[in-house]
């Protein structure tokens, strides 16, 4: 797995480049170094429907379920979405600010969307993720470390932690810092 000059993912197989319109540039003195682990399913708890897809291409028919009016108008994304096969869909170039983490804080800045990369897994806070899913997960987490001066790695919950609750509780910590080999002072706090 590698990245191009502008952080696109080179074609492959399960990558899929889907551009998203729901982006804008990085503020030109950021370093993007914060990695954001996310988890989303549409509607809540179905998986491998395609409507996350739909959701950060602006393109979900909010009439296909009840649930949907909770998101009319919801203009988000995010780089990258691993779904429960392992499959990666890429919205976003890297060098590009995706909108994913909302009102936010790490290490005492603001706005990480700024200086963070954002990776969905398909899933819910009480549904285990796959081991496909961290698998892909892993490697790509080793493909941006290679590229950018990642230093730290939280959930959603970590850098929203009012608002939000994902990656939740059924995300392995443990397992995705071994696999993805990250060392013990990038991980959360919470994280044994």
């Amino acid at each position: 797995m590698k990245l191009d000059a502008h952080g696109w993912l080179l074609p492959g197989a399960g990558i899929a480049l889907v551009p998203s319109p729901n982006f804008d540039a990085r503020p030109q003195d950021a370093d993007i170094s914060l990695l954001v682990v996310h988890n989303i399913s549409l509607p809540p708890g179905e998986f491998l429907n395609g409507y996350a897809r739909d959701l950060f291409l602006n393109r979900l028919d909010t009439a296909a379920h009840p649930w949907f009016v909770n998101i009319i108008g919801l203009r988000v994304s995010a780089h990258f979405l691993i779904d429960r096969h392992g499959d990666i869909d890429q919205f976003v170039a890297c060098g590009q600010r995706a909108w994913h983490a909302g009102v936010s804080s790490f290490a005492g800045r603001e706005r990480c969307n700024d200086f963070s990369i954002g990776v969905e897994l398909e899933g819910t806070d009480d549904v285990p993720f796959t081991d496909a899913q961290y698998d892909r997960l892993a490697e790509l987490t080793g493909c941006l470390r290679a590229r950018y001066p990642l230093r730290a790695v939280r959930g959603h919950n970590h850098v929203a932690p009012t608002r939000k609750t994902d990656p939740g509780p059924c995300f392995d910590w443990n397992r995705y810092a071994r696999m993805a080999a990250w060392p013990s002072d990038a991980l959360p706090d919470d994280v044994a």
